[in-house]
């Protein structure tokens, strides 16, 4: 072993300052992004996560889809918002005490507690076993426009729900919606807070529009 001070490699490549803050300034975002709410607060906001294809309802549109959810199934009602973590919030916001769980790949929304059940829609029936055929509502937002996500994720709306369902999604899906669940065009067109390229749309096996 050499007590000889070892010198610098100076093949190594060397950061610009440039490059170093750029890295310091994703890392510091990427950190941002992996925080849980802080105490579950469904008002404090989340920021979209596009590479896990996350994109928030408008404010109006998630008030109002919520309160047709809600009063879909009554105050004693119970909703499953698969994949849809903004619904989950506004109808949290409208009543702290309703009977909604969301199902999420997303781990920063564990922070809601017994109300987060975690979700990955390659895994349609891994779900806790007493919540199959639990929920009045079965609402999801599948994150993909592809055959595979819908399918899957409709295995999934048909394993824990009732009866009634409503899909949001591109509007290229519609055969598919009807084909794997009956489900119908709705009137009701949502609208995200950042406007996006592929038409969506609300299906339903139930008159959704009228509530």
């Amino acid at each position: 072993m050499s007590g000889e001070v070892a010198e610098p490699d100076e093949d190594l490549p060397q950061l610009s300052a440039e490059t170093f803050a750029a890295l310091s300034e994703f890392y510091q975002e990427q950190d941002i992004r992996e925080q849980v709410v802080e105490g579950g607060d469904v008002h404090a906001d989340v920021k979209e996560d596009w590479q896990l294809s996350q994109f928030w309802y408008s404010k109006q549109s998630a008030d109002e889809m919520a309160r047709k959810a809600m009063s879909a199934v009554g105050n004693q009602g119970r909703i499953a918002c698969v994949s849809a973590p903004t619904l989950y919030r506004h109808i949290k916001q409208i009543n702290p005490d309703f009977n909604v769980k969301v199902f999420e790949f997303d781990r920063r929304f564990a922070v809601h507690g017994s109300d987060f059940v975690f979700f990955d829609y390659k895994a349609p029936l891994s779900v806790p076993r007493e919540l199959v055929e639990h929920f009045d509502l079965v609402f999801a937002d599948p994150p993909f426009l592809s055959d595979e996500c819908l399918t899957k994720t409709a295995v999934t709306m048909k394993y824990v729900g009732k009866k009634k369902m409503v899909l949001c999604t591109g509007a290229v899906m519609a055969d598919l919606a009807d084909r794997l669940l009956g489900l119908k065009l709705c009137k009701y067109q949502p609208l995200h807070a950042n406007n996006l390229a592929n038409q969506f749309q609300c299906f339903a096996n139930f008159d959704f529009d009228s509530l």
